[in-house]
């Protein structure tokens, strides 16, 4: 089986155009003791946005790859499948985000969840897990009623998952499972039968994005307790390392954190766990990328930043459409979006200044932040332009995305610096 190393990054690219400025953060990661395999994914949403095909990922990779001489491992993430849009991304991808969540709550066959209940009758009872963590109680029950509300999605995974393998092979891929999506975190006994339930189904799964405790908005800060989501944190990895001894799933089962990118004020918290556990982490940092590319264009001045307030006064004037695909994953309030007519008077420093997630900078804007986050479709509409503007500006944008990549993400959470 195509075995995921114990450090991997999502790393987005709406555009195609920063894989080898990606890489380089990768490699400077490597070069200060921490080895971090790169994923590059793009969902199937952003790929009817932008008009791009799952193979541009890999051409990209791949040209990225040879570019920087890099004979380390990476891949490319089918990002967030589903049986109905998995098929064009098999050729290209190596590693593919099983998303169920929607199946969550659907009900599963009564007898099925009786099956699984007589089956798993290790979890009707006080459950000490590794690591530390507090012995969890279980009650058959409970173990019924989240059996109840789950099995029905990982039936739905190993559906995918063998559509998948018979198509490609199965031992020439990675499975992730994403549940993030939901209204409500797993607690790690929901997160205990989630697992149990894809052993069952023979579903090697190698990372699992469960939803966590606060909120994970697109491109901001961490909103929530941070203490209770260390804690969460830390027992989810104890869950881990216990079905894996339990159940036989893969030794390298880890956690993946979606909308991992910017959540600067948890980044300390998830290095200490893993540190703790020595455990691995697969961490999404979606769009960043593009935000990098916009605010590389505003400090360009001239051409480029006149396309970066265009694209923010076209956003703005658009923002109930280019938001409402992602209403659970931002927090935009409105009356902090300055007019396009004041951003039409700014400098590029001050435009840089409100885009770049920078939390002690009096004029970082994180609603503005969101909006552009979320308003690629604009940059799409404006492909050719947008494009030769970018790759005019490589330089200072490629020093943007590799700063904010190696700096912001990859020294926090793997360097612990």
């Amino acid at each position: 089986m195509l075995k995921l190393e114990k450090y991997s990054a999502g790393v987005g690219d709406r555009f195609a155009m920063q894989a080898e400025a990606q890489l380089h953060a990768c490699i400077r990661a490597r070069e200060s003791g921490a080895e971090i395999v790169p994923v590059w994914n793009k969902s199937n949403r952003e790929h009817l946005i932008v008009g791009s095909e799952p193979t541009s990922v890999r051409t990209a990779a791949a040209a990225a790859v040879q570019a920087l001489a890099w004979r380390q491992p990476w891949h490319v993430d089918a990002d967030h499948i589903r049986l109905e849009t998995v098929d064009r991304f098999i050729p290209p991808s190596d590693f593919f985000t099983i998303d169920v969540a929607d199946s969550i709550g659907k009900p599963a066959a009564p007898e099925a969840v009786q099956a699984f209940v007589v089956r798993h009758a290790e979890l009707a009872r006080e459950i000490r897990l590794p690591g530390g963590a507090k012995p969890m109680l279980g009650t058959a029950a409970e173990v019924g009623r989240l059996a109840s509300k789950h099995l029905f999605a990982v039936q739905e995974a190993a559906r995918i998952y063998r559509h998948i393998s018979a198509k490609k092979g199965e031992a020439n891929f990675i499975t992730e499972v994403s549940i993030d999506e939901t209204d409500a975190p797993q607690t790690p006994l929901e997160l205990l039968v989630i697992l149990a339930a894809l052993a069952d189904e023979k579903v090697p799964v190698q990372t699992i994005a469960p939803k966590f405790t606060g909120r994970f908005n697109k491109g901001v800060d961490y909103v929530g307790d941070a203490a209770k989501f260390e804690q969460e944190f830390n027992d989810d990895i104890s869950v881990i390392q216990f079905v894996i001894a339990t159940y036989g799933l893969p030794v390298n089962l880890k956690l993946s954190v979606h909308s991992g990118s910017d959540k600067f004020s948890i980044y300390p918290a998830i290095h200490r766990a893993l540190k703790r556990h020595n455990a691995g982490v697969h961490l999404k940092t979606a769009g960043t990328s593009w935000l990098e590319e916009v605010i590389g264009l505003a400090e360009s001045g001239g051409a480029g930043l006149a396309l970066a307030k265009a694209i923010y006064a076209e956003a703005l004037a658009h923002a109930d459409e280019l938001c409402a695909p992602y209403a659970t994953v931002i927090d935009i309030d409105r009356a902090r979006l300055p007019a396009a007519t004041t951003v039409a008077g700014w400098t590029g420093e001050q435009f840089a200044n409100a885009l770049r997630h920078e939390p002690h900078c009096r004029e970082f804007n994180p609603s503005l932040r969101q909006l552009i986050h979320v308003g690629y479709k604009v940059a799409a509409h404006k492909r050719k332009e947008y494009l030769d503007l970018v790759e005019a500006n490589r330089e200072i944008i490629a020093r943007n995305v590799t700063g904010n990549l190696f700096d912001r993400h990859f020294k926090p959470i793997f360097l612990g610096g």
